[in-house]
């Protein structure tokens, strides 16, 4: 399988993770609000300080992205293009959002693809501190409730990432058994899931959320991504029993990589390995 050297040692826990409680929702972003500020009182007001959400459309402007880059210094694996600001209202065909906490403060982590006023298709990192919600549309969230997504530095990575850590109960209304999680890098993206439910006997699950990226990417309808560096997108995940009975993870993603390829589709079991960090909540449904 694929890998990519880390500047630090790898460390020994592959998954990190916390159980929880969570429930789904949709609400709408509020026009005007910069869209960390929109994502944050659509969660409040169903009870939860954080998860994870998806959408398929959306409008947003002014907008600040970054997308996947060589790293200049070496002290990364990867990093990231300089900052653009796409003029105009910028619309955005799909996404997926982590919501939680960095420096204190909170702060989301949200990977998308995107068609900006000049007709150009890119997609990459938001920005949380200069996007602005141009014109209301629904998103799907799913809150958590005893876990909190939060930015830590990462030795192996040299980067501050987004990890589940416990957290206090807020008292929102669950209805689902869940576990936030991150997926460390150089293991197989669908590989890594199947082995955590088999490993507590969970039979059926859905994949809420999902930000992350791949070392390249290779899809069951034959596509293939060879530069390394990509940010990804889940749209939609299940882990269930195959057609042999074993558990199979099919992952449905879009991505982008450093040289602006775009491509999506359901990921290939055992061959799309995790460059950076992949976060995402697992839902149990059985």
């Amino acid at each position: 399988m694929r890998s990519i050297k880390q500047p630090g040692l790898p460390s020994p826990e592959r998954v990190q993770w916390v159980e929880a409680r969570g429930r789904a929702f949709t609400f709408a972003l509020q026009t005007g609000l910069p869209l960390l500020e929109a994502a944050l009182r659509g969660f409040a007001a169903e009870g939860f300080a954080g998860g994870v959400l998806n959408f398929r459309r959306g409008a947003l402007g002014p907008f600040a992205y970054v997308m996947p880059a060589l790293s200049k210094t070496g002290e990364n694996a990867a990093f990231y293009s300089d900052t653009f600001r796409p003029k105009g209202v910028t619309r955005v065909r799909l996404g997926s959002m982590t919501l939680g906490m960095r420096d204190g403060a909170p702060f989301f982590h949200c990977h998308a693809l995107w068609t900006e006023a000049d007709g150009k298709t890119s997609g990459g990192h938001m920005m949380p501190d200069e996007t602005v919600v141009a014109e209301p549309f629904e998103v799907e969230a799913f809150g958590i409730d005893g876990a909190m997504f939060t930015a830590e530095p990462d030795p192996e990575t040299n980067f501050k990432l987004f990890g589940p850590v416990s957290a206090e109960s807020t008292g929102a209304p669950t209805t689902s058994r869940a576990f936030a999680m991150r997926l460390r890098p150089n293991q197989d993206f669908a590989g890594c899931l199947e082995d955590f439910c088999r490993a507590r006997g969970i039979a059926r699950a859905r994949i809420r959320g999902g930000v992350g990226s791949t070392i390249g990417a290779r899809f069951t309808h034959g596509g293939v991504i060879e530069p390394f560096a990509t940010e990804l997108a889940v749209k939609a995940g299940t882990i269930a029993p195959g057609s042999a009975g074993a558990l199979e993870a099919i992952l449905d993603a879009a991505l982008i990589d450093y040289t602006g390829g775009i491509a999506e589709g359901c990921l290939i079991r055992g061959d799309n390995p995790v460059l950076m960090t992949m976060e995402l909540v697992l839902e149990v449904v059985d």
